[in-house]
């Protein structure tokens, strides 16, 4: 076997089918609340009024993220039916690409097949990546774009490609589009590093420049467009100024952590299972370039650490912080990762590896006996085939482990199976039960069950369920108590309840959790039902 291969043709070939196998389950899964479920309903509404330059959230205009994620959605959905499987098909495709860019960009920094194969799969392997594949927000469309935009840019630079520019500048508009003008900022942040370092400023500032900035003002005229029909002339400075800035000061947001360490340790899970090697190699690579004193070294790339160090110490002073943030920069991540692993392969830096090894054979291992007691005390076997291929991959990583190989190979196939393996079983087995404690989910399912007629059901102002939203496909309307008719329907959350004025009779109730806040205790079956809230359908009787 050649010694510069870390994974064999036919290991890449097994991972890709894994994590094919990971990404198509996830496409079952019932949406969770809130964001995927509101988002979804959204999508929902666009398809049902047939009007795509007005965004709504409920019934309220929705002055936040741009319109991309929705509006393909909204296209999936009319092609395809209004159902969960069609609203995660876009960002699904993105992700796609992403994966595919994060190959391709690979290739022109480090001129190895392997180093970019390898960088794809841990971007695919990235836990926070996996999540919104199905738990399916703007974060998706926003990866895939990004690293898409970062590819063209650099191969521009380097081959000073017409259809690169055009590319690179229509990539960067598809990422605005997405997510407003942060999405712009950690593309630029990753070009300058990577010119900085280069020193290629004459290849990326000439003519051929101006067809990216003509093709992005192009790209995003759809965006612009949108929000002056619906929001006018603030709508503009919205998305062209105040939506990033505003969550970076948590101007009309809460502030989310004071804590200027939160990105860094939210890696730690976001990033698994790779999280370790990417702290390391982010650290050696900062060590090397300050020792060197950043002279430029053929073979050296700065574009990966220097895109993380500046968006990671932007995002750290924001006031207003969530996790997946970090979701636009995972695909840089998985090339400073996977050129590590490489480095430290080709100078047989075995102690390293080991550490990295030993610590990953620990998760390995308090991972088995932990899904075991997850499926004994929550989930059950809920999918019999696929819960046997959990176990058969399980049983093919104890195998590898024990088996005799090259440590670095190892720790890297080991990593990537066990992400699959783990993964699926979320997919197949966890995540299907835990959408069943959403009460919304579950009154829905009643009304369409019982055929409840729609049209008589309300909810009070405020109020958010958004996966009866759209599970019934209907935006149900919003109203103040005193415009309830008699032998109205009503959906109402148990705080609200003792406030309610009307006379009515109980149609249905249903236990409800957010479950995208899971706590030991809900976990637990002894201590689950002191976590509920209780969700009703009720008929106003007077």
């Amino acid at each position: 076997m050649n010694k510069m291969l870390l994974l064999s043709p036919r290991q890449l070939l097994f991972l890709y089918i894994g994590f094919s196998l990971v990404y198509i389950s996830g496409l079952f899964i019932p949406l969770m609340e809130n964001d995927s479920a509101q988002h979804a309903s959204m999508a929902m509404r666009m398809v049902l009024n047939n009007d795509f330059f007005n965004i709504y959230k409920g019934e309220n205009p929705y002055l936040d993220k741009p319109h991309l994620h929705f509006w393909l959605a909204a296209i999936s959905m009319k092609l395809f039916g209004i159902n969960h499987i069609a609203y995660r098909i876009p960002a699904l495709l993105v992700l796609v690409l992403g994966a595919f860019s994060t190959k391709k960009l690979t290739d022109l920094l480090y001129e190895n097949e392997n180093t970019s194969y390898i960088a794809s799969l841990i971007f695919l392997s990235a836990q926070t990546i996996i999540l919104s594949a199905h738990d399916v927000r703007t974060d998706a469309v926003l990866t895939g774009f990004i690293i898409f935009s970062v590819w063209q840019f650099v191969r521009l630079i380097k081959y000073q490609n017409n259809l690169s520019a055009v590319l690179a500048g229509l990539g960067a508009a598809m990422a605005f589009s997405s997510k407003g003008l942060m999405a712009i900022v950690i593309i630029g942040f990753c070009i300058f590093s990577y010119l900085l370092y280069s020193r290629e400023w004459k290849k990326f500032f000439n003519v051929k420049i101006i067809f990216a900035a003509i093709s992005f003002a192009v790209g995003i005229i759809p965006v612009l467009y949108a929000y002056h029909h619906q929001f006018g002339e603030e709508g503009i400075q919205f998305i062209l100024f105040n939506q990033s800035m505003n969550r970076l000061t948590a101007n009309g947001f809460n502030e989310t952590s004071p804590d200027y360490f939160f990105f860094f340790h939210t890696l730690l899970w976001a990033f698994l299972p790779f999280s370790l090697a990417f702290y390391f190699g982010a650290f050696e690579k900062t060590s090397f370039f300050i020792k060197n004193k950043f002279r430029k070294t053929e073979g050296i790339e700065f574009l990966t650490l220097g895109g993380f160090w500046l968006v990671m110490l932007l995002f750290s002073v924001s006031k207003f912080k969530l996790p997946h943030y970090l979701n636009g920069l995972i695909a840089i991540l998985s090339v400073l990762t996977s050129a590590y692993l490489f480095d430290i392969y080709k100078r047989d830096c075995i102690k390293k590896i080991k550490v990295l090894y030993i610590i990953q054979l620990v998760i390995v291992f308090l991972a088995i006996p932990g899904l075991g007691l997850l499926t004994y005390y929550f989930t059950g076997i809920q999918n019999l085939f696929f819960f046997i291929l959990c176990s058969i991959i399980y049983t093919y990583l104890l195998i590898y482990i024990f088996k005799k190989e090259n440590v670095f190979k190892k720790y890297v196939f080991i990593s990537l199976i066990f992400s699959i393996a783990v993964n699926i079983y979320l997919n197949t087995q966890f995540y299907p039960v835990l959408t069943q404690y959403q009460g919304s989910l579950k009154m829905a399912e009643f009304v369409n069950k019982n055929k409840i007629e729609k049209e008589r059901i309300f909810m009070l102002k405020g109020s958010e369920p958004w996966a009866f939203d759209f599970y019934t496909r209907r935006n149900t309307p919003r109203i103040e108590e005193n415009r309830l008719n008699k032998g109205n329907y009503l959906v109402i959350y148990d705080e609200d309840l003792p406030n309610l004025k009307r006379s009515y009779r109980f149609i249905d109730k249903e236990n409800h959790y957010r479950i995208t806040r899971l706590s030991l205790k809900f976990l637990n079956p002894k201590t689950r039902s002191a976590q509920y809230n209780t969700i009703y359908l009720v008929e106003i009787t007077n």
